[in-house]
């Protein structure tokens, strides 16, 4: 026979999955993970959310070049967000192009005040006010959004995926990113990687794009997914390019030209035998109407569109207008990474590989097994430090 309490948690659950709006329990038990019993009491508690937070550098395992830079390293801020001895945890990560810093990021945490909040179920109000402190700042809100969506799974004591209803076992293949660069580096690389994934991503963008294609081409035949990082700047040049990309194995085109050229976007993607999808050109929910028509899909990343709450809004709003999807990642650890991995289930590609090409992760969480992304049953965003 059910118990009160395994009714009540079954319920929270339920609600927590359509809008995480528990209002109507005055009161509730939920099992932690360190099973124990975590009373939560709406009306009155004297719990207060608390945040810190630090730099953490990330070290690549290589050099990693796109078309427009190279670099080691990616600087990174750490968040923990504590509410009644639970931690969540989050990060943000700040590749060159989004214009933030480890300065910026600090800057805009040290005005967050999560002190006035005593609920962190109230996700929706929490990150409303979060959002409100500046019109940018999306990896710093990211940080936050993800340190709440920790601490809201495991005082639910449920990882993101079952809250929001999705099957685990459908979670893709992960891409693996092969940077720009000399014929004998990438040929290195695709022999490390090639039999431990299923599919490749590789960045073009520059001059050499059919030597880059041909270098991997004469080590492996795994499907390969391009990122062009807004380097092509004709369209029919592109086109041509794309052409000769799909006859050599492609399966999708990322961001082929500069965001600003809308029309020759939608000139490319309106007879490309591949799908088209936007990177740079989409970062939130509201620019998902300003690419319809102009891209076949979208790809979401934390970092870009402040995080889980409304990366979950964009998924479903881009199916709903029949639009492709894609989730993505920055140079991340675990974290990051994992919260991004719990929305995979529900995607037509991923590309969740930024914890790999670190060498100084400090978590644990989602894992790539046999070049599929693999979600663990831990509550949260799954992911414990190490």
């Amino acid at each position: 026979m059910t118990t009160r309490r395994e009714f009540l948690k079954k319920a929270a659950l339920a609600t927590a999955g359509s809008a995480l709006a528990l209002s109507n329990l005055d009161a509730f038990d939920l099992t932690s993970i360190q099973d124990k019993h975590v009373n939560i009491n709406r009306k009155g508690s004297s719990h207060k959310l608390q945040m810190k937070f630090f730099p953490y550098e990330l070290k690549l395992r290589h050099v990693f070049t796109v078309a427009t830079y190279s670099r080691t390293t990616t600087p990174d801020v750490q968040v923990e967000i504590t509410y009644d001895g639970i931690t969540g945890y989050g990060e943000a990560s700040m590749p060159q192009y989004l214009g933030q810093t480890v300065q910026s990021v600090t800057s805009f945490l040290q005005k967050v005040d999560l002190s006035q909040f005593n609920d962190p179920f109230e996700l929706e109000d929490i990150l409303a006010y979060v959002d409100s402190l500046s019109p940018g700042d999306t990896a710093a809100k990211a940080a936050v959004d993800i340190a709440l969506h920790d601490l809201v799974g495991k005082l639910l004591g449920a990882p993101w995926y079952k809250i929001w209803g999705l099957n685990k076992a459908k979670a893709p293949n992960t891409t693996f990113t092969i940077g720009i660069d000399t014929p004998d580096v990438v040929r290195q690389k695709t022999r490390e990687c090639a039999n431990k994934f299923n599919i490749l991503k590789v960045k073009l963008g520059r001059d050499n794009d059919k030597e880059m294609i041909e270098t991997i081409r004469s080590v492996t035949d795994l499907p390969i997914a391009v990122d062009v990082n807004q380097g092509w700047k004709d369209r029919e040049k592109a086109l041509d390019m794309i052409f000769w990309l799909k006859e050599h194995g492609i399966v999708m085109v990322e961001q082929p030209m500069p965001k600003e050229m809308k029309d020759d976007i939608a000139w490319i993607t309106e007879r490309s035998p591949l799908p088209i999808f936007a990177d740079e050109a989409i970062l939130r929910l509201k620019d998902i109407k300003n690419v319809e028509g102009a891209y076949s899909g979208i790809n979401i990343k934390l970092m870009k569109c402040t995080g889980m709450r409304e990366a979950w809004k964009m998924l479903n709003y881009a199916r709903a207008r029949g639009m492709k999807v894609m989730v993505g990642c920055m140079t991340e650890t675990s974290c990051a990474v994992s919260a991004a991995a719990q929305l995979s289930p529900a995607v037509d590609f991923a590309d969740l590989d930024g914890n790999l090409l670190i060498s100084n992760d400090r978590f644990k969480g989602m894992e790539v097994i046999k070049g599929k992304i693999t979600l663990p049953d831990r509550p949260g965003i799954g992911v414990v430090k190490v």
